[in-house]
């Protein structure tokens, strides 16, 4: 039986992340990226998928876990009738080589350990060789692919595994060291476990010292920016969305998808969430990550992209793994890369707007780049197109893709007005107007006095919440209020939102799934809006009760079965919990930038 997603911890080195699961065992582990071949699958398998598993020898241990700090280093505590150990896992990097060190130490009476190493190569589908080296560590290779494993005690080969057995007495340690390079280098030299866990917790400490908290909950935006550091890649600056592929948003179910890109639809919520936290380096090299990225013809433009910006992002199916808890198909790639979806211009200026305001460094290039994305962006705003959902179900005119069209002129616009740039701006707010007004006729509906999912439809959307926040109509907006009691009652479930009714059939795809956490903390960005303070972080606070014991989120939740759904750790989740808690305790977070000099009403 597979474990909960909340029942797994993350490690990694702003390179990649791994999965560890209250048992011991890392289910999950791509080197040395994100995005690359799974060497421990068994999450969307089972353990010869791959794992690395260490946990007493004994059934029925109690589990308790911590991150040690302000930072991602995994502490896990098994106690058992005869004593008491801890298991201290992290990553590192060094100069082409990507460590997972494990560390047991013994803290009470004698416990009996067990090991079991299954390395699958190729998202579980490749056996490696394995051979042991000169100087005593087990190399396991396939192709361009090695792992290196460095260990304090004996360990030996049974069926294609790595297995040892150990005690562990009150004060003794035992050390593991998993390195992979390239098969084709000079293989990596070996290096202290207790000097990297000392560098690995200053490098997180220091780095968590930047922190500028909010007035309150600032324990969980302090864990949520810790997630979105380790998503991010050290080097690119590109965040990915989650670190895994293919969990579901219905367990059994198809809506499967790989999540370890990045997507410009982040870009905005990224950079509030970064800038009120205090930490412009890393808002800085995601805006650079983000011109980058979309530099080229406009017309390429996508919606995501990998870690180094990488466009190729075809989606296939890794048809030898059964899915999490049977939930297939496994997708490796993401097709919804080539889609048209219109609100990712408006996401793209509106961030370099911000950025322009936060003082992070004029840019001459990247002026010219927002007018060449504009001047095409007139030439297709009104078509329709997939969508912030990534629908697969055919293209309409959805009400939010013409809204955040809207966006992107009228924050070029603002750059005008208030940075003294040059641009067409008489033809930029005869487009804007052209927009708003066909938005208000065409994506409201008049009998639910509420804007709808698109045009000519009677279906709600949560992505309709977004009108208020970023300043399309002011939040006292008879339309506003109305769009907003519509989503209360139409698409909160539990005290939670839904993105729109699968039932409905618009995404082309089996109904079914949980309810969106980042909607619902949209929801309280709108009682913010609209002063219902007190709903407001009330809401808050049960999003909050929604995190594991770690204070880690996924996409989704599942109000029946009491648990989270898709892909994990999720960014978007995390963004959303930052800026909501910055809104709630201050007038610069997001949702009151965003909303400020908002579109007199059109009718």
């Amino acid at each position: 039986m597979s474990s909960r997603i909340e029942d797994y911890g993350a490690i990694g080195n702003c390179e990649t992340m791994a999965l560890v699961g209250r048992d011991g065992s890392i289910d999950w582990l791509g080197f040395p990226r994100f995005d690359s071949a799974a060497c421990f699958s068994a999450l969307l398998g089972d353990c010869e998928n791959g794992r690395w598993l260490i946990s007493p020898a004994a059934a029925g241990p109690r589990i308790t876990r911590r991150y040690r700090g302000d930072t991602m280093i995994l502490e896990t505590d098994f106690e058992t009738r005869t004593g008491t150990v801890r298991v201290v896992d992290f990553m590192t990097w060094r100069d082409g080589t990507s460590d997972l060190v494990r560390m047991v130490y013994g803290m009470h009476g004698v416990v009996a350990m067990r090991t079991e190493l299954i390395v699958r190569f190729g998202y579980g589908a490749v056996v490696p060789w394995v051979s042991r080296q000169h100087d005593g560590r087990l190399e396991f290779i396939a192709g361009p692919d090695r792992l290196l494993l460095d260990s304090d005690i004996p360990l030996g080969g049974r069926d294609l595994r790595t297995v040892g057995e150990f005690e562990l007495a009150e004060g003794e340690k035992v050390g593991f060291c998993l390195s992979w390079s390239p098969s084709y280098r000079p293989a990596p030299a070996k290096f202290l476990a207790s000097e990297a866990l000392q560098k690995t917790e200053d490098f997180w400490s220091s780095w968590a010292a930047g922190f500028t908290p909010p007035h309150e909950r600032s324990a969980a935006v302090m864990r949520s920016l810790l997630v979105l550091k380790a998503l991010s890649h050290r080097e690119t600056g590109g965040i990915v969305a989650a670190a895994t592929t293919s969990l579901p948003e219905k367990i059994g179910g198809a809506r499967n998808w790989d999540y370890r890109f990045c997507w410009l639809r982040d870009a905005t919520f990224t950079l509030y969430a970064l800038l009120g936290a205090g930490f412009v380096r890393e808002a800085k090299a995601w805006r650079e990550w983000l011109i980058r990225a979309v530099a080229g013809n406009p017309a390429d433009i996508q919606i995501m992209y990998g870690a180094a910006g990488e466009c190729r992002l075809e989606e296939y199916e890794a048809r030898w793994l059964s899915g999490y808890a049977g939930s297939s198909p496994v997708r490796v790639g993401n097709a919804a890369a080539r889609q048209l979806q219109l609100d990712v211009y408006g996401e793209v200026i509106d961030a370099l707007y911000v950025a322009r305001k936060a003082g992070l460094g004029a840019n001459a290039a990247s002026w010219d780049l927002e007018c060449a994305l504009l001047t095409h962006l007139e030439t297709i705003w009104d078509r329709p197109d997939n969508g912030i959902w990534e629908v697969r179900g055919g293209r309409k005119h959805f009400t939010h893709s013409k809204v955040m069209a809207w966006v992107a002129f009228d924050r070029a616009i603002r750059s005008v007005e208030e940075f003294g740039l040059s641009g067409p701006v008489e033809r930029w707010r005869e487009i804007r107007d052209v927009i708003h007004g066909q938005v208000c006729a065409a994506g409201y509906d008049a009998e639910q006095n509420s804007f709808v999912q698109s045009y000519g439809s009677k279906s709600l959307d949560a992505s309709l919440l977004m009108i208020a926040m970023v300043g399309f109509l002011p939040p006292d907006d008879p339309r506003i209020r109305g769009t907003l009691a519509a989503v209360e009652k139409g698409l909160v479930r539990d005290g939670f939102v839904l993105r729109y009714h699968t039932s409905e059939g618009a995404d082309g795809l089996p109904p079914g799934e949980g309810v969106f956490l980042a909607c619902s903390f949209w929801l309280a960005d709108n009682y913010i809006l609209q002063g219902r303070l007190d709903e407001a972080r009330k809401l808050l606070d049960r999003l909050l009760a929604l995190r594991n014991d770690l204070g880690l989120l996924a996409e989704e939740y599942d109000p029946s079965a009491h648990r989270q759904l898709g892909n994990f750790p999720q960014a978007f989740s995390h963004l959303a919990l930052v800026n909501t808690v910055h809104n709630l305790v201050d007038t610069r977070g997001a949702v009151h930038q965003r909303s400020a000099g908002a579109a007199r009403p059109t009718r």
